[in-house]
């Protein structure tokens, strides 16, 4: 690119300008320093007599140049708060046994949150890694009041509060207009080890009803950033999601977890969450008042090669835009209130009882509804009414959850022995037949197939064999099988807890890092997937040998379908793989034990002692039989043609 003699001169005299202008009409403002975290509450509150002289200095120099072109540019675009824009950012701490927060002057806002312990009390929370469970941080978050004033918009989050109090539990954040017009942020953190997680965040509106515009909306903006807390990123954007409950409704709503999506509001909110895999931000509606109809809902999804990479810090961005229901009064008061802390379903339930009878909701808050139980009505029950307190109550007696999943299979194999008995009964008469059915097939081979059809049929109606009957009772054990499917990974109890050689039960296990990625199936290979997909192979062969007809034709379908679940289990929860394992050996003593039990021999003659006694059709088989004699003319006028 060439640039000409007086261009050249041009931009050099512009930047020697803008520094001479910067320099001796610009007075520079202390800049705010947000790396500076306090971490001690006696750190955070002690400030040097010079700090307080400077600060002096400053209101005293604002105060007293009103009309100097730096200060009219201010309060141009800021109003009366301008006086706030100029400051020194402070942090201060709050702490329970439950969570540490960080909340920032600049903004007033929580600057940060560490979760310390789970709900089982003195078991320390860490990251995969073993660093501070931190759900967010300044860097990463926003949450600001866009408020509008007369031909501005003032935020929140560009201005410096004034510490009000600072007590043990409680923080009082001020943006003073006057004596009689103020903004001011109260947090309140629990002590009460049964509300640890909670932090109520009380807003108070005073004497702006003069200032903001009419017609126009205090909108709250929250966005965040859900850091990569768990060893598996991909494992954890599955389950990363905005949740929502509509006030006016009831309804629990939420955005896709597979892609971006961008979604408004039609209703105010009762509670809206930031959940991760594990864990859960939610804000808390406590008043009737609070959150007017409208507002954004944004979920963003990174890449998969940006989730795939070790150096990935980040998993989604979420964000929320919407009216905080301020109605103009002189004096108004805003409640809400945080849940900082983990995904674990009781711990959920008992939270969301805590504010649900501030106002009439429709089945209190739900929280706990935000875990992912189930893809239907009938597993999720299952999850919500057995698995979970079974597994609760044998979590009492037993710290090993290896244990505790083994104990599990156990109960839900012997629960189901009865259904697992009728299909192998089933199973078994089929075999005993097997040999007439065949004979059959043979003596229509590529003649008449619907003839075929017909004269199994009738065997089976003479012998009084339902060829349904092994099917039947697994199509009732497969809301189990889907309901363990959901149950363990989403299972809190699981995360980082280890077992044999698998590290978290709540992830993948690996006993091979491959040093590359084999796609569809990953980049490390995993013991407990392998397990599962052997023995479901054995199982499969097992069984195909009692298959007849078309069944028999599929075998290769049967075969194929554990080779493909291998590549879909490899990044999986460990728990759950060993539980499908456990399953498939359980059921294979079963049916050793059915096979003792069920003789042959005896199982024949009773058949043949059916096909001797007088079967009265049923309609249905009458009209079935009437269907199968139409498809049979038709089929030969078709062969006339």
């Amino acid at each position: 690119m060439k640039y000409d003699k007086n261009s050249l001169i041009g931009f050099v005299l512009i930047f020697f300008v803008l520094i001479i202008f910067n320099t001796y009409f610009f007075p520079k403002p202390e800049m705010s320093n947000s790396q500076n975290v306090i971490n001690d509450k006696e750190i955070a509150t002690k400030e040097t007599d010079d700090s307080n002289k400077r600060k002096d200095d400053k209101k005293t120099l604002l105060d007293s140049e009103l009309d100097s072109s730096i200060n009219q540019e201010l309060k141009y675009k800021y109003g009366e708060f301008a006086k706030h824009t100029i400051g020194k950012e402070k942090i201060v701490a709050l702490e329970n046994e439950k969570i540490k927060l960080l909340l920032s002057s600049q903004g007033g806002r929580i600057s940060s949150v560490i979760v310390k312990e789970g709900y089982i009390p003195g078991k320390t929370l860490k990251t995969y890694d073993q660093k501070e469970l931190k759900l967010f941080d300044k860097d990463s978050s926003i949450f600001n009041l866009e408020i509008p004033l007369e031909g501005r918009l003032i935020n929140t989050s560009e201005l410096f509060f004034d510490i009000k109090e600072y007590e043990e539990n409680r923080v009082g954040m001020i943006l003073q207009v006057d004596q009689n017009s103020y903004i001011e942020f109260l947090y309140t953190l629990s002590l009460d080890a049964n509300k640890g997680y909670l932090i109520d965040y009380d807003i108070k509106l005073e004497g702006l009803d003069y200032l903001v515009s009419r017609g126009k909306r205090i909108n709250l903006q929250w966005q965040m950033k859900t850091p990569k807390t768990e060893k598996s990123a991909i494992n954890q954007n599955r389950d990363t999601q905005i949740f929502y409950k509509e006030k006016e409704t009831g309804d629990l709503e939420k955005l896709s977890n597979v892609k971006s999506k961008n979604e408004d509001l039609q209703y105010g909110l009762s509670w809206i969450a930031f959940k991760q895999q594990f864990f859960s931000s939610i804000l808390i509606n406590k008043n009737q008042n609070n959150f007017g109809k409208g507002g954004r809902l944004s979920s963003i999804n990174f890449t998969d090669d940006y989730l795939k990479d070790t150096t990935t810090n980040y998993i989604k961005n979420f964000s929320l835009e919407c009216d905080l229901g301020y109605n103009y009064q002189k004096n108004q008061e805003l409640n809400f209130a945080f849940y900082f802390g983990p995904n674990h379903y009781n711990t959920l339930k008992e939270y969301s009882l805590i504010h649900s009878d501030n106002y009439q909701l429709k089945n209190d808050h739900d929280f706990e509804d935000i875990i992912p139980l189930g893809y239907i009505w009938f597993d999720t029950l299952v999850n919500k009414y057995i698995v979970i307190d079974l597994f609760n109550f044998l979590s009492k007696y037993i710290s090993n959850y290896g244990l505790i999943i083994l104990l599990l299979t156990l109960i839900i194999k012997l629960v189901l022995s009865p259904l697992s008995y009728k299909a192998y009964l089933s199973q078994a008469k089929m075999k005993v037949l097997k040999p007439e059915i065949d004979q059959i097939t043979e003596k229509y081979k590529n003649k008449d197939p619907m003839k075929a059809q017909q004269e199994t049929m009738s065997l089976y109606r003479k012998a009084g064999v339902n060829p349904m009957g092994g099917c039947l009772p697994m199509l009732f054990q497969f809301p189990i099988l889907i309901a363990m499917f959901r149950f363990f990974p989403a299972s809190f109890e699981l995360r980082q807890e280890s077992f044999l050689w698998a590290d978290d039960l709540s992830s993948y296990d690996s006993i091979l890092e491959l040093g590359f990625s084999i796609p569809f199936y990953g980049d490390h290979v995993s013991l407990f997937t392998l397990l599962m997909t052997i023995s479901t192979i054995l199982y499969t062969r097992v069984n195909t040998q009692m298959a007849t007809g078309q069944m028999a034709q599929m075998k290769w379908i049967m075969y194929l379908m554990p080779i493909l679940f291998l590549g879909f289990f490899n990044n999986y929860a460990s728990g759950l793989t060993y539980y499908y394992f456990l399953a498939n050996m359980i059921t294979y003593g079963q049916q050793f034990v059915m096979k003792r039990m069920i003789d042959e021999k005896a199982l024949l003659a009773e058949i043949e002692a059916n096909k001797k006694k007088p079967k009265k059709k049923s309609k249905f088989q009458k009209k079935l039989e009437e269907l199968q004699k139409k498809q049979e003319q038709q089929m030969k006028q078709r062969k006339k043609k």
